[in-house]
């Protein structure tokens, strides 16, 4: 967004920050802390919007997040829990907690894995898989109205460069040869 003149970006809460910082310590650059603010509050901002949206659904982020992990493993739509634990980067025992609410709610099935006796086969149900259907479809809309002020090359270079500090911090895709390396340090 461009001030009325068109030439200048309008400041945001963190270029106020920043010269708090310059005018109190100008002996340091902030400039780090304006990227990652930034990061954090447009985090905080669009879990927000994410939040609301899936509350109109009857759903919260993590149940959108198991439900839509499911379904795009593609059918039978089942992984087991260590695949979701996985996936999500929350603890076995959150997991156990999120897996018996969805089943509760008749959204997943839960049942031990005949191949493997110690492993939990969780399964999406035809009920959760049309909710989440229905769900990923308003999901895509609200983010591409939250990124609406952003041309699609803008949307491509920040996901580049948002990629490019993600892996630079160890967040690689699952099956990344980089992710067992790490986890033999």
């Amino acid at each position: 967004m461009r001030d009325s003149g068109g030439d200048r970006p309008v400041k945001d809460n963190v270029d106020w920050r920043l010269n708090q910082w310059r005018t109190e310590r100008p002996d340091i650059d902030p400039a780090p802390m304006g990227v990652v603010a930034r990061i954090q509050r447009a985090s905080r901002l669009l879990e927000r919007e994410l939040r609301a949206n899936f509350a109109a659904h009857d759903l919260q982020l993590w149940e959108f997040d198991v439900l839509g992990t499911l379904r795009r493993s593609g059918p039978p739509y089942q992984l087991t829990a260590g695949q979701l634990v996985e996936s999500a980067m929350v603890t076995s025992g959150a997991i156990t907690n999120r897996i018996d609410r969805l089943a509760a709610r008749g959204l997943v099935t839960r049942e031990v894995d005949p191949s493997n006796r110690r492993s939990v086969l969780i399964t999406l149900t035809e009920r959760g898989r049309e909710l989440i259907d229905e769900v990923v479809v308003a999901h895509v809309d609200l983010e591409a109205k939250l990124l609406n002020e952003l041309s699609g090359g803008d949307q491509e270079q920040l996901a580049d460069l948002l990629r490019k500090l993600l892996t630079s911090l160890g967040d690689y895709s699952p099956g990344n040869p980089l992710n067992e390396a790490e986890t033999d340090l």
